[in-house]
Parts: structure tokens; C-alpha cells; sequence
């Protein structure tokens, strides 16, 4: 069965691009930039351009450009499903951004893209966005067997369509140093421990021996908020889709975020576990590697830190496989909030986004169907990065095209389900200054976490959107 749809996308993907013999020369657009790095567009190419996932920027060419790990992660296996597209791929600042392409008159086939904030930063303004529902339909693209929470996502931010597709996640989890949990002889975290059972740890494992001082839990703040797995969504319901900012309403100062900012600012409060930065876990501010026990980190970091030299950038390979020697690697999920649940952070997902006027529309859904195909989403999962289509096959072929990961116990990766975010009808996304609750209030004010909350409510996030709004923006 996979052979003949295999297949049939083939024929359609050669059917749709096939070029007479006596076809006249492609017409290109020079693409001018900041880097002056030779890059241009031809009509006839398919343009797929991508933003906001690190590790696309890692490897960067004698001309500025960063393809290679797109290549390897996806886009050859891409070039080898559709021969007879010419693909055309292209990173952030390597060497083009989003004005260069505007000012251009360049309009990509795809755009892959972090939905959570960027539909309304930089997508809308651009006109890049439109409801894709009949199209989707039309190519046979059925959300319903991806990751419920990624597709959530990303309806909550499309004004009551859908503006995109999820393809991967850049999944949160639980990372632990076992040379120090065996220093200590402390009980390793799993999949499914608590914040109850990971502050007890984080207490006991931030401690001193001889000159050595260890920190027992860090994670970020602000990420913590907005990926939270009470699925909070701090807009509340007006009359429209599209909110005037005077009409646009939040609510962080409900039991639900009481409960859920106390839960850690516990952890925040113990004595000599300052917050600092997550990339402590191998070295990030401290003076010397290896001396945090727990960290919640990305799986981008992750393969960093396994010494995957493909996501690591061009220079610190050297001071990456330094650090290695001070951290043996155990991988658990995100801490959940009670004995029993499963509900891990909201999905850090990517999306593809086809623009209205995107040249190649047609070429450009039939490869957003392949690219949550189990053949693709196999091959993504293989690569060290977590698929929003999850059967079986998807799951269980999780790193194995990476020896660096395959050596882990990387099972919780897979483990529990993504929190959903609710209740977004009639609101309009705002990238709120969330950060002032932990970092601004309580790590510098020295506030309680009730009074945190309640100041960026009142002060904060009001400020916020009347100055976005003077200055002509809605995010």
C-alpha cells in the first residue's frame, strides 16, 4: 500500500511540472540582503523558506546560505519523493529575511514557521496566511491523525480557520546529568515524575563537596508559561475574531495560573538554586561544565549535547564535546503536575505555512501532504525530532538514523500528551510580555508569586498592548 502511494504522488509530482522540450528560460528574481550573498528565485523553482528553528542555522556555506541541515534532516529524502520539482530552500538570514524576500516582490511556496507567535508577527502583516481549510480538503490532508495539540495551536492562532499544518516538534523534556545523580546516589527521574518528586530532588541534589557547588533544577520561566500544561490561555472572549486592542481582555490572575506560577516559584526559591539559564546543563553561565543536576531543554538541545555535530554551529564543536565530558545524559519527560497525568508542555511545533499567492500552490500542498506522510514523519523521527503523525512505526524509529542518540534512553520523548490550549474563539493573539511574572517580579522585585501576576495584569501587559498599538502593531 505505502509503494503505491508512494507512486501515485510521483506520477502527480512529475505530471505537474513536466516542462515541454522547447520551454523558454525560467525568469529569476535577484533577491538583494544585508549579508550582499549572492540569492535569487527563479519561476520555476519551488521556494521553500524556514524560520525560528535554531538548527536549520547551524552549518552556513562559503555564500552565506544554510541548507545542509535541511538537507539532511528532510529535504533530500524531499528531492527524492518529487524528481520532477526543482526545490528551492532557504533559511532565515542565510542569507535573506522576510523583508529582503517583501521588498524582492518574492513570495515563497512554503513557509515553515513558528505558529505560536509568528502568524501574527510576521506572517499577517506579510498577507502569507489564509484559511487553508478547502484546500487541505481538496489534497486529501486529513489533520485529524497529527498530534491534536499541534493542530490546536495552530487553529487558536488562524481567526477561526486554519492557517497551517504542523510537521515537527521541537518537544520539551527532562534532562538529568546521571554523574551527579550517582555522585549522590540519588533515584534517576522517569517519565511521569512530579514537580512534587522533582522539587524533593532539585532540594537535595543543590548542594556543596569540597569546592564544588551543584544546582539541582532549572527551568526556564517564560517557556514554562506559555507552554503551560494547565493549557491557560490568559485572552479571554470578546465579540470578534479580530479584537480592537482597547477590547482585547486577559486574565492571568484566575486559581488556575495562581496555582500553576506557584508550583515554581518553589523551585525558584531555593536557597543557592538561583535561575540562571537552562544551557547550564552543560555549561551556559557557570564557570565550569557539569554541576546542574536536572534541566527542561529542547530536543534541538538535546542532539547538541549528545554530540550531534550536525546541530551544533560552525566553531563549537570543540567547547561542545569539552563539556560532554562533565554530563552523562539521561533523558525523562517534563515533570508533570500531579501522580497519574500525562499532560506534558504544549507542543513547540513548526508549521507549513502555503501563502495565498504562493507561485506553485498546487506543488506546494501535494508536498505538505507528503511531509506528514508516515514515510516523512519517519524519517523526521529518525532524525532525532519528535513527528506530529505518531504510529507505531513514526515512534519507534525515533534516532536512529543518529548514533550520538541512539546510545540513550531517549523512550520519554514519545511518553504522555501534549497539553492543549482551549477557550481561544473571538480572541486575538497578543505575544504578551509574559516574562515579567518570573523574571522581572520575582527573581529582581522580589515579589510572591500572587503579586507577580497580579501586576502584569493590572500594569504590565495593558502597557504593553497600548504601546504595540501606538507604534501601528497587533502583536
Amino acid at each position: 500500500m505505502k509503494k503505491v502511494r508512494g507512486l501515485a504522488l510521483l506520477a502527480l509530482a512529475l505530471s505537474v511540472t513536466a516542462a515541454p522540450a522547447n520551454a523558454t528560460a525560467a525568469a529569476c528574481k535577484d533577491v538583494p540582503n544585508k549579508n550582499n550573498a549572492p540569492f535569487s528565485v527563479c519561476d520555476d523553482e519551488l521556494f521553500v523558506f524556514a524560520a525560528n528553528y535554531k538548527p536549520f542555522e547551524a552549518t552556513v556555506d562559503e555564500n552565506q546560505q544554510g541548507s545542509k541541515v535541511f538537507d539532511e534532516v528532510i529535504g533530500n529524502k524531499l528531492r527524492a519523493a518529487f524528481p520532477g520539482v526543482k526545490i528551492k530552500y532557504a533559511t532565515w538570514d542565510l542569507p535573506v529575511r522576510y523583508e529582503d524576500l517583501k521588498k524582492a516582490g518574492v513570495t515563497p511556496d512554503i513557509v515553515l514557521e513558528d505558529p505560536r507567535s509568528r502568524i501574527d508577527r510576521d506572517l499577517e502583516p506579510l498577507g502569507w496566511v489564509g484559511d487553508l481549510t478547502p484546500s487541505l480538503q481538496q489534497a486529501g490532508i486529513d489533520l485529524g491523525t497529527l498530534n491534536k495539540a499541534a493542530v490546536e495551536l495552530v487553529r487558536s492562532r488562524s481567526d477561526g480557520g486554519i492557517y497551517g499544518v504542523p510537521i515537527f516538534i521541537d518537544e520539551h523534556v527532562l534532562l538529568y546529568n546521571k554523574k551527579i545523580f550517582d555522585r549522590f546516589r540519588v533515584r534517576y527521574p522517569k517519565a511521569g515524575t512530579t514537580y512534587d518528586e522533582a522539587y524533593k530532588l532539585a532540594k537535595q541534589l543543590t548542594r556543596d563537596e569540597g569546592l564544588d557547588h551543584y544546582k539541582g533544577y532549572m527551568q526556564h520561566p517564560d517557556q514554562y508559561l506559555e507552554f503551560n500544561q494547565l493549557g491557560l490561555y490568559p485572552f479571554q472572549p470578546t465579540t470578534s475574531e479580530n479584537p480592537a486592542p482597547e477590547d482585547v481582555k486577559v486574565d492571568i490572575t484566575s486559581d488556575g495560573w495562581k496555582q500553576y506560577v506557584e508550583n515554581l516559584y518553589r523551585f525558584l526559591t531555593i536557597p543557592r538554586n538561583e535561575f540562571t539559564t537552562v544551557t547550564d546543563f552543560f555549561k551556559g553561565d557557570m564557570s565550569r561544565p557539569g554541576h546542574l543536576a536536572m534541566a527542561v531543554e529542547t530536543l534541538s538541545r538535546l542532539n547538541m549535547y549528545a554530540g550531534r555535530e550536525l546541530f551544533i554551529e560552525d566553531g563549537d564543536e570543540a567547547a561542545f564535546a569539552e563539556q560532554a565530558k562533565s554530563v552523562d545524559i539521561g533523558v525523562a519527560s517534563v515533570p508533570v503536575l500531579k501522580r497519574g497525568s500525562k499532560t506534558v508542555y504544549q507542543p513547540n511545533t513548526r508549521a507549513a505555512f502555503i501563502p495565498p499567492a504562493a507561485p506553485h500552490k498546487d506543488q506546494a500542498l501535494q508536498i505538505v501532504k507528503w511531509l506528514v506522510s508516515e514515510e516523512a514523519q519517519t524519517e523526521l523521527s529518525r532524525q532525532g525530532i519528535k513527528a506530529v503523525l505518531q504510529t507505531e512505526n513514526v515512534v519507534s524509529n525515533f534516532g536512529k538514523s543518529v548514533p550520538e542518540l541512539a546510545k540513550l534512553d531517549t523512550s520519554a520523548v514519545y511518553w504522555g500528551e501534549n497539553a492543549s490550549v482551549s477557550n481561544y474563539q473571538n480572541t486575538e493573539f497578543w505575544d504578551l510580555p509574559l516574562y515579567t511574572v518570573f523574571r522581572q517580579h520575582v527573581l529582581r522585585d522580589g515579589m510572591t508569586s500572587e503579586q507577580s501576576l497580579t501586576v502584569s495584569q493590572q500594569q504590565d501587559i495593558p502597557n504593553y498592548i497600548k504601546a504595540q498599538a501606538a507604534a501601528g502593531k497587533d502583536w
